[in-house]
């Protein structure tokens, strides 16, 4: 069974649960956007937050949305206020998931996020979703991906 890791990550949280899936054998693709956030906390915060709010979508860097040769997609996506961020969005929406088992991995400050969830749950059913708050930092939280 082929399996795939698709991820965006803005402050390394995803890159994080990237290497561990790595290593149990996942193929990995980052969602990249073209036009990268400002590099100051402060300014990201507020744009990167906005613009999730709103449900936007971003535009990505090389993306590969073919996932016909998997079986088993983690999607992986930071939390910003309360939602999906931007490159998700477009990754949801450029990527054919039908008939894949999915499960979500959302990381994100507080570890949980119930907006993202609504979407996920508007989207795709009730789908397995696995909250971590900050694996960076929080490295315990990675142990929640054992069962994958």
């Amino acid at each position: 069974m082929k399996k795939l890791f698709i991820y965006y990550s803005f402050s390394g949280n995803g890159d994080i649960i990237k290497n561990q899936l790595e290593n149990k054998g996942y193929d990995i693709r980052k969602a990249i956007e073209k036009n990268r956030m400002p590099k100051s906390f402060f300014f990201s915060v507020l744009i990167g937050g906005f613009r999730a709010g709103i449900s936007q979508k971003a535009r990505l860097v090389d993306y590969d949305s073919d996932v016909s040769s998997y079986d088993e997609i983690i999607i992986g996506s930071p939390i910003w206020n309360g939602k999906l961020t931007p490159a998700i969005n477009t990754v949801l929406k450029k990527t054919n998931l039908d008939g894949k088992k999915i499960t979500f991995v959302l990381y994100s400050g507080s570890g949980n996020g119930k907006k993202a969830q609504k979407k996920i749950d508007k989207l795709f059913g009730e789908s397995n979703i696995i909250f971590l708050k900050e694996p960076k930092k929080y490295n315990e939280e990675l142990k929640k991906l054992n069962n994958l």
